[in-house]
């Protein structure tokens, strides 16, 4: 995955040190179970612990010539641990090191979204309680319904999260299984016990039956759950989106202060961030259907699955923990409240509900100042910042319009600490007690 939607804690996870690691203490924990049962020499285990060491380059060099990674990574470690290492694996078949590790992977990644997914269920709860009483439209087939809460919306999404957490539980549980069962999977050359040992040392289940590789139905219902959980990503962010269109702007994402919209249009604030989020769904819900796929191997076993996973595997975990974050920060105490259009005795409820007032941002629209016009002057009073358009301007000072700064004037007596007045192509004009630019 690319470094623009990664975070540090999983591409560490995904990479190809971390794997090599992972790939010794296989071998190290079926070493340690083999001396036990004098099937090799005392002292391998500990020999290779203290002077094994992770040469990532150097198993790319050996890889570019045996054309075999599992060998090419047994070589390496036997150059620099000695001898006694020409007995790591044996009875072992590829995949048993390469499965075991693969499924410790996944865990280590599971186990960081299930952070992520307790981090947003925090912030969305403490919203959800936070605008329990603010009242919004709800809406059904995109068309206006009956009013609801904000905080009933975001109860919702936290009750999906809840069950998407549940969901990542099982799922992890899935892929905790290890594989130390020989070339395809009958045990005739390594005694059972050994992967016994390793699935307790590393924290795993035993396999019950496995061909030369771990059962891929496991792992297409591990990535299943992250294409769920990246489905409830894209809802919220959908719903934001559509609430901060210009024709409903109900709510905004974060703008902070040196933040650019366009390059050609400097008045846009575009919800940047959830658009992010949609696309970042899209491609974690990507990976399913090869994941499904992959579960059709032929009879015990082919490498179809291999180059699918070496991709799957790191970018869905990746992407949806680093959309997760994202949201998590999206969906936070923002330092301002918008305003958006909706009625102005609902907004001045609002604003009466909270403890402490951020930065306020008003924006109307000229049906307000038409049919309720005595209850949008009392808000504008409360109002850091108004955001209206040149008519709107006109309407609201009872001006001609054609001294903008007299007109700015007269609707800064009202209230509100500055104003901006959107002016169409001659763009936009911001007013406040000293400044006009």
């Amino acid at each position: 995955m690319i470094s623009r939607y990664s975070r540090k804690e999983l591409t560490n996870i995904w990479s190809e040190e971390n794997k090599y690691k992972i790939w010794l203490d296989v071998e190290i924990a079926a070493a340690e179970a083999m001396e036990k049962l004098g099937h090799i020499p005392r002292g391998v285990s500990s020999a290779v612990k203290k002077k094994a060491k992770i040469n990532v380059k150097r198993i790319h060099q050996i890889e570019s010539q045996v054309k075999h990674d599992v060998i090419a990574f047994l070589t390496s470690v036997t150059e620099k641990a000695g001898i006694k290492a020409r007995y790591l694996h044996q009875g072992m078949t590829s995949s048993d090191v390469l499965d075991t590790s693969f499924n410790i992977q996944m865990v280590q990644s599971g186990n960081i979204i299930l952070k992520d997914l307790d981090l947003l269920l925090k912030v969305l709860k403490k919203q959800a309680k936070k605008y329990k009483f603010t009242p919004c439209m709800c809406r059904s087939h995109g068309i206006h319904a009956e009013p609801i809460t904000f905080g009933l919306k975001l109860a919702s999404f936290y009750e999906e999260f809840k069950r998407n957490r549940k969901r990542l539980v099982d799922a992890i549980d899935e892929v905790s299984t290890c594989a130390i069962s020989g070339a395809v999977g009958t045990f005739a050359n390594i005694n059972p016990n050994v992967e016994k040992h390793v699935a307790k040392k590393l924290g795993l289940k035993v396999e019950p039956i496995s061909t030369q590789v771990i059962p891929r139905d496991r792992h297409a219902f591990y990535f299943s759950i992250l294409g769920i959980i990246a489905g409830s990503v894209e809802r919220v962010a959908t719903e934001i989106r559509h609430l901060q269109r210009s024709e409903v702007y109900e709510l905004q994402e974060f703008f902070s202060k040196k933040q650019k919209g366009s390059s050609a249009m400097p008045h846009k604030k575009n919800p940047i961030l959830s658009e992010n989020l949609t696309g970042l769904s899209r491609m974690v819900r990507s990976t399913v259907i090869p994941a499904l796929e992959n579960i059709a191997l032929w009879h015990e076993r082919d490498i179809s699955h291999s180059s699918v996973e070496r991709n799957i595997g790191p970018d869905a975990n990746i992407t949806i923990d680093f959309a997760l974050v994202r949201l998590s920060n999206l969906v936070k105490n923002s330092p301002f409240l918008l305003l958006g259009n909706t009625a102005p005795h609902l907004q001045i409820e609002l604003l009466n509900q909270m403890q402490s007032t951020p930065f306020v941002l008003l924006d109307t629209f000229k049906l307000y100042i038409d049919i309720a016009n005595k209850e949008l002057k009392d808000l504008v009073k409360r109002v850091d910042l108004f955001c209206i358009n040149f008519n709107e301007a006109k309407a609201i000072s009872g001006m001609d319009g054609l001294d903008l700064t007299s007109m700015s004037r007269k609707i800064l007596d009202l209230g509100p600490k500055s104003l901006i007045i959107k002016d169409g192509e001659n763009g936009s004009h911001y007013f406040d007690s000293k400044n006009h630019f």
